[in-house]
């Protein structure tokens, strides 16, 4: 099931769970604008390369849109469809004032110059700089882009705009980039397994966790989790896979990973086939790399008490009905993986106010910012007796729903 049927099967879900009439229904489902460009450059033979960019603008009833903006050879429309539409509902959920979007260009960024890369960004941004903006839809790195990206789109719509630094997130510290901004995920990732095993009345000490997936998410999620007392047992990344049932020695890992672009070859751990990450013996599972990697093949066999979905749509319904007969807790990707766009919109704000803050304040409010949200899913779960995605997918959708309706927007 590709992530867009997934997406919009948990939305009616959601709508039957909440009594929306089908009109409400419907529209909330169809995107507000989507956007289709030719960016056509000079490479650095001179030659010329054409290349198409687009953005799914999703939904803007509860303030601008926001959404990562990713550069990748295989950009299929439907699954940017979904992930603009998850976005409106993480926005929802995360109770910050924002609406879904999502886009990229299709390319492959390794096969680009840099001096490439930055034309390319700064002809998309001319060809949709009228259609973004700080109060209508605000952009922010995703795969294949990162805050380079980000200074390069400021620049150019600043052309056109004058100085806008609130146009996009994820921006270099220098040109008015957040503190915090890039271990928030996983920061975010923290403090909402946090919150979970706090119902539970367990703490992140004495736990025993697997991480899959040791990028930026993975990495700060590790390296956060092991400083509170919890016990890494298993890590992968796209080298391999490590376990070490007596706990992975995680700044040494990290130190290895960076000087060696990986995981592969670290010493404190014996190495084992990547596939089996998933299974190995753990409290705390914690997919963050790719979507649909727990599915049904391997669902039963997972032997975590907890899953914390970092990564986007990593399990699919079929593996969700599964491990729920199995009595395993899933916090779903929209609750757990929104610390990323929380600090996002902290940078927004300290933009707007022109007023930076410092990191400790920034952490400071992310946790409160995740703690709500987590309390605020389990209140949506008592109310209509589900699961804690349902909980969160009820949450969102009735926070939109709701907006849709005060702004007579129903049809």
């Amino acid at each position: 099931m590709n992530a867009l049927a997934a997406t919009s099967r948990n939305f009616k879900q959601a709508a039957r769970l909440l009594g929306l009439d089908s009109k409400l229904e419907k529209s909330l489902l169809i995107p507000f604008r989507e956007i289709k460009v030719e960016c056509t450059i000079p490479k650095d033979d001179g030659s010329l390369a054409s290349f198409v960019g687009f953005r799914v603008q999703h939904d803007n009833a509860r303030g601008p849109m926001k959404g990562g903006i990713r550069y990748h050879p295989e950009v299929d429309p439907d699954e940017v469809n979904a992930l603009a539409q998850l976005m409106t509902w993480k926005t929802a959920v995360a109770n910050i004032p924002y609406g879904g979007a999502k886009g990229g260009i299709g390319c492959d960024p390794g096969e680009l110059s840099i001096s490439e890369l930055e034309r390319l960004t700064r002809v998309f941004t001319q060809k949709i700089h009228d259609l973004i903006g700080i109060h209508t839809d605000v952009p922010a790195p995703d795969m294949g882009t990162n805050p380079q990206t980000m200074a390069w789109i400021l620049d150019e719509y600043s052309k056109f705009h004058g100085y806008s630094p609130a146009v996009v997130t994820g921006k270099p510290i220098d040109l008015g980039g957040s503190l915090g901004r890039d271990a928030a995920t996983g920061r975010g990732v923290l403090f909402a397994t946090e919150a979970l095993l706090n119902e539970y009345g367990k703490s992140i000490s004495g736990q025993r966790f697997v991480i899959q997936g040791f990028g930026n998410v993975g990495s700060w999620a590790a390296q956060l989790i092991h400083e509170k007392g919890g016990k890494i047992v298993a890590v992968s990344d796209i080298t391999g896979a490590l376990k070490n049932s007596n706990g992975i020695d995680i700044p040494s890992l990290l130190k290895h990973s960076k000087e060696n672009r990986g995981i592969k070859g670290f010493g404190g751990a014996q190495h084992i086939d990547s596939n089996s990450i998933l299974v190995e013996d753990c409290d705390v599972l914690i997919p963050a790399a790719l979507g649909g990697v727990i599915n049904r093949e391997n669902a039963n066999e997972i032997k975590a008490k907890f899953i914390i979905e970092a990564a986007n749509h990593p399990s699919d319904p079929e593996a969700d009905e599964i491990l729920a007969k199995k009595g395993v807790v899933i916090l779903p990707d929209i609750l757990a993986n929104s610390g990323g766009v929380t600090v996002s919109y902290f940078e927004w704000v300290q933009n707007i106010q022109g007023f930076m803050w410092d990191e400790e304040k920034v952490n400071k409010e992310l946790k409160t910012y995740m703690t709500k949200g987590f309390q605020s899913v389990k209140e949506m779960c008592k109310t209509h007796n589900c699961d804690l995605r349902m909980g969160a997918f009820t949450l969102g959708v009735n926070r939109v729903a709701r907006a849709t309706i005060l702004r007579g927007w129903e049809a």
